[in-house]
């Protein structure tokens, strides 16, 4: 009954925003994101720690506008989400500038398979999107969402431009399966996770859990890491980012794994303090030992 209620409010939501103009879009993401931070107390209080240990030298005051500023943000990425996924292709691109664009074409013509990475930061599931349609699909690595009715939802949406979802049952199996034909892996690098294959690398100066899956599959198939992030420009513009790939650590590095993951991490960790207003300030990236954890590899 309760994933019936909570699919029923979110399609009507979806139902609303596909007839509503851009301004009131963004104003109804707004206000979702701003009551999310004013009743969600514990949300709330995560992202006052995260930001509080990662800018230790800005005040309190300015702490809490950025954290005020990325629950608006998150709000807004649903919201607008929701309506982008409603417009046509042509539209679709015409919302949008690329920045780097080649740089990924030529990722994709050494034919090994590409792994484009990112973090819960800006508009990566815009990005996803029209990737497809500038580019070609790419397999995204996606967690299921416990409510089964939401996550058929999200699927429809993620699947709108011709991006497959791989889940994590058989997912290395079908990622080396997409790399070997050339094509692209889409996948997030800033959830806390625990498994036997995640490394300790430094995020805003702490160790922090991370899925070493994205190094130990580059180097084993010598396909490009891109990294790629998704900008706000102005109203209901985007820009999309690709980065220069990730250079590989050297053949005799000590521990080339970890020195992959942290080189990926470094990038992701550069946008964000760019733009701290994009990021996933409410998530427990950083945890003591014996807290609870993520068990997937690869998480969205």
């Amino acid at each position: 009954m309760k994933y019936r209620l909570e699919y029923a409010l979110v399609k009507a939501l979806f139902v609303a925003v596909r007839l509503m103009p851009d301004p009131l879009v963004r104003a109804a993401g707004t206000l979702l994101g701003g009551a999310v931070y004013t009743f969600d107390r514990a949300r709330r209080r995560i992202a006052h720690r995260n930001l509080a240990n990662a800018f230790p030298g800005r005040t309190e005051r300015e702490r809490k506008a950025i954290a005020r500023a990325a629950f608006g943000h998150f709000g807004r990425l649903l919201v607008e989400l929701m309506k982008f996924s409603t417009l046509s292709d042509t539209m679709m691109l015409a919302r949008v500038e690329f920045d780097g664009k080649d740089r990924a074409r030529l990722a994709y013509a050494q034919g090994r398979g590409v792994l484009f990475f990112t973090g819960h930061f800006g508009f990566w599931e815009l990005h996803a999107l029209v990737h497809a349609l500038a580019l070609e699909p790419f397999s995204v690595i996606a967690r299921p969402l416990d409510n089964p009715y939401l996550n058929t939802l999200l699927e429809h949406i993620r699947q709108r431009t011709g991006n497959p979802v791989i889940y994590r049952q058989g997912m290395i199996r079908q990622v080396m399966r997409t790399l070997q034909a050339g094509h692209g892996v889409a996948v997030l690098i800033d959830q806390h996770i625990q498994a036997r294959d995640a490394v300790s690398v430094e995020f805003f100066e702490r160790p922090a859990a991370t899925t070493s899956a994205i190094a130990a599959l580059a180097i084993r198939t010598g396909a490009p890491v891109v990294p790629c992030f998704a900008l706000p420009l102005g109203p209901g513009r985007y820009r999309m980012i690709y980065e220069h790939p990730i250079e590989p650590p050297r053949a005799d590095s000590a521990d080339a794994v970890h020195e992959f993951t942290q080189r990926c991490t470094d990038v992701l960790e550069m946008y964000v303090r760019r733009h701290p207003e994009l990021w996933l300030w409410m998530h427990r990236r950083w945890r003591d030992e014996g807290e609870p954890s993520e068990s997937e590899d690869l998480r969205v």
